[in-house]
């Protein structure tokens, strides 16, 4: 049976006909290789765009198989960023909500797995009435509900959409092929491209080369796609003749050849790109007459990061720590903690298969601080406890936060209530003294249970840490955890001088857990996970008062 491909999916809404706004769509795609930072590129123009007066949102298409990010392996693509609705998505997420200051929901992340599963799913539901089922037209539409639907959730002005991996990779041709399709859709006037590529420094020739770019955007034009810019990633000034080049072979205006340097600080970025009016050239593209940007506080900011001098050395100890990325939202919140507090945070990293009771003292020494972030999984655990116990014995200011607040509670119960048999069902299902439990009992494996995600409220007590950091009755935070605090021993641990320092409303949930001031100067554990609602225009507040104690010690 011949498919008609001209039927394919329009978006949800046409603007002249309801008097709704015209919704523009930018397209962000890499070329040359992967890792040339297209999620903060994206990030980037999305702040431009914010700083003229629209709103925006940032979606992410993401081309391998995997269905849930959230099972994917730290040590491949780093943290997973749990957004407010409790989707686990990829970590540029985390840059895109930091620099639009927007929260983003399950909608923005898209998968060739999540597209397939949903088409075979209507299939057998009897969606396609008998139809063969085909890349062009039944994939490329559902791709494409996608990014009207993410637009239309979000109410946004424009939406840019980052497709993962590099033009040319077979996976993600779907994706190119839909993109193509949404400026027939929605007008080309609508729409823009923007390709993400390399020009690379041959240190030997001491020469810079744009023949890989230049390949890059033939590739791309071959797939029906003529991009409107280029976003260059280099590690040195690309000259005018550079540009005049480029633009003549990728048949381009010089100024749409925007320079993307390497600087010392991702938030610097989008000044980079203000300075070349690459808000100016998209916004003029697409048709907007935008006012100025206001980017007054941005510029503050970086200026005062910038002019910081003074420095501490803070502790982080986790499972993960030989691929940096797991832990992205927790060292960019302790940026803007110590931006806000006037100096630069220097992360040791540590590893918990490192660290023991007998050489804790001399692993940890020298830190004003230690943070224990989240993680899932019984290995190591013998090293985070062990650092969570000379934290508590030496007064070294120290927030636990998910797996980090849960070490700290066991190493308590173990060493200061003198029951040494507490452990959690996490590490031992059949422990005397479970003091973690799972939030459902399991009857299946631990990776199919329901995990307890996105943002919930937290009631904090007034007598509190936790409470002082946030100055809030009723907070709210976001989290991602399959275990929890074991009500039936509450009583033992409040006896024993812990502190309830948070509680669900319904007080089933022990959200964070502290020590007496008189017993120690700060020391929190929170099963929430404060990382991912940090900015750098409003640092968390508990990571914030982290950093306050770290100055005290």
């Amino acid at each position: 049976m011949k498919i008609d491909a001209s039927k394919s999916e329009k978006p949800p809404f046409d603007a002249e006909q309801t008097g709704q706004r015209v919704t523009k769509y930018i397209f962000m795609t890499g070329g040359v290789c992967s890792g040339l930072g297209k999620g903060i590129a994206a990030a980037s123009l999305g702040r431009l765009l914010k700083a003229r007066g629209y709103k925006v949102t940032i979606q992410k298409f993401d081309p391998y198989i995997n269905q849930d990010p959230g099972l994917l392996s730290p040590y491949q693509h780093g943290e997973i960023f749990v957004t407010e609705d409790g989707a686990e998505v990829d970590l540029d997420f985390g840059h895109y909500e930091r620099f639009i200051d927007e929260n983003l929901s399950a909608a923005n992340s898209v998968s060739t797995g999540k597209i397939y599963r949903e088409v075979l799913n209507g299939e057998l539901n009897g969606k396609y009435k008998g139809a063969t089922i085909q890349v062009i037209p039944h994939i490329t539409d559902a791709i494409k509900e996608k990014i009207y639907r993410a637009s239309k959730n979000a109410g946004s002005d424009i939406i840019i959409s980052e497709i993962g991996g590099t033009v040319g990779d077979i996976e993600s041709l779907p994706f190119i092929e839909a993109i193509r399709q949404t400026s027939r859709d929605v007008g080309t006037e609508n729409v823009m491209y923007i390709h993400v590529t390399l020009i690379p420094y041959l240190n030997f020739a001491d020469e810079m080369k744009t023949k890989p770019s230049q390949n890059s955007v033939k590739e791309l034009l071959s797939f029906g796609i003529k991009p409107d810019a280029l976003v260059c990633r280099t590690e040195h000034s690309i000259s005018d003749e550079m540009r005049e080049k480029l633009a003549l072979f990728c048949n381009l205006d010089k100024t749409c050849i925007i320079e993307n340097l390497n600087v010392a600080s991702i938030y610097e970025v989008p000044l980079l790109l203000e300075q070349q009016n690459f808000g100016d050239i998209v916004c003029k593209r697409l048709g907007l007459a935008p006012p100025p940007p206001d980017l007054t506080e941005w510029r503050a900011l970086v200026a005062k990061n910038n002019a910081i001098t003074a420095e501490i050395t803070v502790g982080l100890l986790g499972k993960y720590t030989e691929f940096r990325d797991s832990y992205l939202s927790v060292t960019k919140a302790l940026e803007h903690a110590g931006i806000a507090h006037d100096v630069r945070i220097k992360i040791k990293w540590l590893h918990a298969k490192e660290i023991t009771d007998a050489n804790a003292a001399t692993k940890l020494k020298n830190l004003k601080g230690l943070i224990v972030p989240g993680g899932f999984g019984k290995r190591d655990t013998k090293g985070l406890i062990s650092a969570t116990r000379y934290a508590r014995e030496n007064k070294l200011p120290f927030l636990g936060i998910g797996l980090g607040m849960q070490c700290a509670l066991i190493e308590f119960v173990r060493n200061v209530m003198a029951r040494p048999e507490a452990n959690t069902a996490e590490i031992d299902a059949e422990t005397d003294m479970p003091v973690i439990e799972y939030i459902t009992k399991p009857e299946a494996e631990v990776s199919s249970l329901p995990k307890r995600k996105g943002s919930y409220p937290c009631k904090l007590n007034p007598d509190s840490l936790t409470y002082a950091a946030y100055g809030e009755n009723l907070i709210y935070e976001r989290f991602c955890h399959l275990y929890k605090i074991n009500n039936q021993y509450r009583g033992e641990f409040s006896a024993a001088g812990l502190i309830e320092a948070a509680l669900s409303p319904d007080e089933q949930h022990i959200e964070a857990i502290e020590l007496p001031q008189k017993t120690h100067p700060w020391f929190v554990g929170v099963q929430f996970h404060p990382e991912f609602k940090s900015r750098i225009t409003r640092p968390n507040p508990i990571i914030k008062a982290f950093v306050g104690a770290c100055l005290k010690k």
